[in-house]
Parts: C-alpha cells; structure tokens; sequence
C-alpha cells in the first residue's frame, strides 16, 4: 500500500472507526443506568461525546494498523471500558444481557444509519463529496457489522460471553467467569491465525450485502 492509498484508507475509516468503537461503550453505560446501575453516569462516561471514550491505543492506533496489514478486511479495537456494576442493576442477571447486547445494537443501529446515508449519497446530485462519502458510508457499514459480530462471540469479557454467562444457571455462569482471564489472549490466537476472519468473514460479508442491496432498492 503507497503513501497515498494509506492517506485515503485512513481518511475513510478513521470517524467510522472512531464512532463505531466509542458509541458501542457509550451504549453499554446508558443502558445500565436505564436499569439502576449510575457508576458510568457518575464517572461523565454516559455520552455520545466520543472524546470520553477514547483509548489512544485501542481506538486509534490498533485498528488501524490490524485495518491496514489485513487490507480492509478485519478490525480490531477498543475504547476505555464503560463501567457496570452489575449488583447494581435491579435484576442484575436479566439486565446484565441487555447492557451487553446494547454495545452490539448500537453498532447494527450505527450500520444501518451508514446504510441510509449511502442511499442518500446515491440519490442525491452527485458533487465533489459524493464518491469520498459513498465510501465512508461503505466503511462505516463493514466496521460495525466487524464490531457487532465481534463482541457477539461467546467469550469473556466481550458482550457475547456476558449474555452467555447471564443465561447459564448460577454455577455453572461462576465456572464460566473465571475463563475470563485467557479470554483475550484466545482472542488474540484467533485473530493471528486468520480463524476469526474464517468465522466472521462470511457473517459480515452476508449481512453487508444484504444492507447494501436494501440500500440500492
């Protein structure tokens, strides 16, 4: 990749990335105050404000670089985590399903939003933004749907594995929850193996093109 088509990849990607990331933690702390639990909404971390949930590192600098050596075809990153006290919830084991679900629906909501503004794009009189948008909108619909799938995985700590672990009876959830410790670094592994891509790939590839061909009735 030259030093221009760099420029242009990180011009595409970089808000997609930015907003997918930062409003999925932002997701999280709404929905737990929604249910009882203030301790992100006391630490000013229940914002749409991206710049509360930036992590230099795994906002910015990560996904870029894993968005770059894979050619476009995988992403991986994080924000500063959003704090949930989950005893705090008033049903803390039903509600801690829905906190976790929520970063991954924001991340469906913010791919459909890309969506409709790619049939924007498309509809409207073409100008000098028209082409660096359509690609941006196209971007924005991948990186979410990565991220959605991503976090869906049932392994501790992301969303996937807390909705796991809320749905198992009580001791077997414990059991599950101190698998959390090697739940990064199995991650890691698949991702350095190409598995997640060989398990992912096909779900985002399905699901873009679904959204794009709803984009282009």
């Amino acid at each position: 990749m030259d030093v221009q088509q760099l420029v242009q990849t990180i011009a595409i990607y970089s808000l997609p990335v930015l907003f997918a990331i930062t409003l999925h933690e932002a997701a999280h702390g709404y929905v737990a105050r929604h249910y009882g639990d203030m301790t992100a909404y006391a630490q000013g971390r229940v914002s749409l404000n991206p710049l509360r949930h930036i992590d230099i590192v795994g906002t910015i600098v990560i996904p870029l670089l894993i968005l770059l050596l894979s050619g476009g075809r995988f992403l991986f990153g994080w924000a500063k985590p959003v704090p949930v006290n989950y005893s705090a919830l008033r049903r803390p084991k039903q509600h801690m399903a829905l906190v976790a679900a929520a970063g991954p629906g924001a991340n469906l909501a913010m791919a459909l939003g890309w969506a409709i503004a790619l049939k924007l794009v498309i509809e409207l009189p073409h100008n000098f933004f028209s082409a660096p948008m359509a690609e941006m909108a196209k971007a924005g619909i991948l990186v979410n749907l990565v991220f959605m799938f991503l976090n869906l995985l049932p392994i501790l700590p992301l969303d996937g594995g807390r909705i796991v672990a809320s749905l198992l009876p009580s001791g077997a959830a414990w059991r599950y929850a101190k698998l959390e410790p090697w739940g990064l670094p199995l991650l890691l592994l698949l991702l350095v193996t190409n598995v997640l891509e060989f398990v992912l790939g096909p779900l985002v590839d399905a699901s873009a093109s679904l959204i794009r061909a709803f984009v282009l009735l």
